[in-house]
């Protein structure tokens, strides 16, 4: 469900990729119906069963989708594994955002899937 805070936050932001922002907002909110979302760290994240991944918004050429606890997760053409547990997923353009949607949905489902093992 989207966060009116949220809704507020981007009403403000003044990013050059603020609009593959909002497409990646809403390809991530699909993904569960119980995926909230809240302001944390600087740009909007998203939990389900702790965090899944917040964006980092100090980088203006990419936007970059930092998953906090990425162990387990399969690495690929979405997902850079990086150092204490966490990865990234990093877009320049729209069409890079429509491209790799579903995959970006799959990373999630299945960050999702371990969490209901745990």
């Amino acid at each position: 469900m989207s966060s009116k805070k949220v809704d507020e936050f981007l009403e403000k932001l003044e990013h050059p990729l603020k609009e593959e922002m909002m497409a990646l907002r809403d390809t991530i909110m699909k993904v569960h119906p119980e995926i909230t979302e809240d302001v944390k760290w600087g740009g909007p994240s998203f939990y389900y069963k702790g965090d899944i991944a917040t964006f980092s918004l100090r980088v203006k050429d990419t936007l970059t989708l930092v998953f906090h606890q990425a162990e387990g997760l399969t690495p690929g053409s979405v997902l850079e594994p990086t150092s204490k547990g966490k990865a990234y997923a990093k877009f320049k353009s729209l069409d890079e955002v429509e491209a790799k949607s579903k995959e970006l949905q799959a990373v999630i489902k299945q960050w999702i899937q371990l969490r209901d093992k745990s």
